[in-house]
């Protein structure tokens, strides 16, 4: 396994040499966002699109709307 630096470092480097630092920050918080994603789903942390559904309607109604 790779180590995180090292990937931070690769993903960087495949960047554009115009990229902003804000470029970079996204890059790696999406590239982190994914692997928390692909471990929830790798340990069951999942819900059906119904079960998705009632508890954006639960939000909704419990924001007035």
């Amino acid at each position: 396994m790779r180590r995180p630096k090292d990937e931070a470092l690769e993903l960087i480097k495949r960047l554009p040499d115009d990229a902003t630092t804000l470029d970079i920050l996204e890059t790696l918080c999406f590239k982190e966002q994914v692997e928390r994603g692909l471990r929830d789903v790798a340990e069951g942390r999942v819900l059906s699109h119904d079960e998705l559904k009632a508890q954006i309607a639960r939000w909704r109604k419990s924001a007035g709307r």
